[in-house]
């Protein structure tokens, strides 16, 4: 597997940002430039699912909560701007935030808490390199160098609480597994393995960059994976070079043969 990995990340034109744990052993079995700093696109939607969730755990909040839409919020990409929806639940806006990445959805969630408050949230549980800095689709801010930022180890020390439950009691945590494993883009970690398995993940894409993170399912065993490509000039060549490092992972676990590595 690590030739395999390293030959990958060798041809590829763009810094590529990549950390696996092995669930069963909790051994970190392969990493690159996994405490490097980056935008952190759309998987910052995942640190803000599980501080909202742990906001409703500690004030015995409800995900039937109602919420007015401020035009505002409202964005490109998003299922809500399209359907011109004013008002939602807070559990459809998790949902949406996370299994469509939806924008809107995402600055009515920022709203709720506010940006310092999750920022607190995320280095409280050990987040010290994710920020939350603007809003989704805020490219002015962005320009001024406020941007939502994250590594490869904080996911993959975010993702192992979730896994191991840690962060939030069952019921709120079987929440967001639910909610993650609900994800509809299967462009990346997905793309080249042919078989039914279930991931609990989340993807994230702008112009420059492409991101799959998340835990994988298998009979075997389960894992963690996330790969990070930054410096991207062509984002399906990215998609297939996360593709590519997840089939490699993804085989080394389910088939565990003799000499694989």
């Amino acid at each position: 597997m690590h030739k395999q990995l390293d030959r990958i990340i060798a041809q590829c034109p763009y810094k590529v940002h990549v950390i696996v744990e092995d669930y069963k052993t909790n051994e970190i079995v392969w990493k690159n430039r996994d405490e490097e700093i980056f935008s952190s696109a759309s998987i910052i939607k995942v640190p803000i699912l599980i501080a909202i969730l742990a906001h409703l755990q500690k004030t015995n909040g409800s995900l039937n909560q109602d919420f007015k839409i401020a035009p505002e919020n409202m964005v490109d990409f998003s299922v809500i701007t399209e359907q011109k929806q004013i008002r939602a639940t807070l559990h459809e806006l998790l949902l949406w935030m996370t299994i469509t990445s939806d924008n809107t959805a995402t600055n009515v969630c920022i709203d709720l808490l506010g940006m310092d408050a999750f920022n607190d949230y995320f280095n409280e549980i050990g987040l010290h390199n994710t920020r939350v800095q603007r809003k989704m689709m805020d490219f002015e801010r962005q320009k001024l160098g406020f941007d939502n930022v994250t590594t490869a180890q904080d996911m993959q020390q975010l993702f192992r609480k979730i896994y191991r439950g840690t962060l939030l009691t069952s019921e709120w945590n079987a929440v967001a597994l639910d909610i993650l494993s609900r994800q509809r883009s299967h462009e990346s970690l997905k793309r080249y393995i042919a078989d039914d398995v279930k991931m609990a993940h989340k993807t994230g894409g702008l112009d420059t960059v492409d991101h799959d993170t998340g835990i994988v399912f298998t009979e075997v065993r389960d894992y963690f994976i996330g790969v990070f490509i930054t410096e991207v000039t062509d984002n399906d060549k990215a998609r297939q070079t996360i593709g590519a490092i997840s089939k490699i992972v993804y085989e080394h676990f389910t088939k565990q043969e003799e000499g694989t590595d």
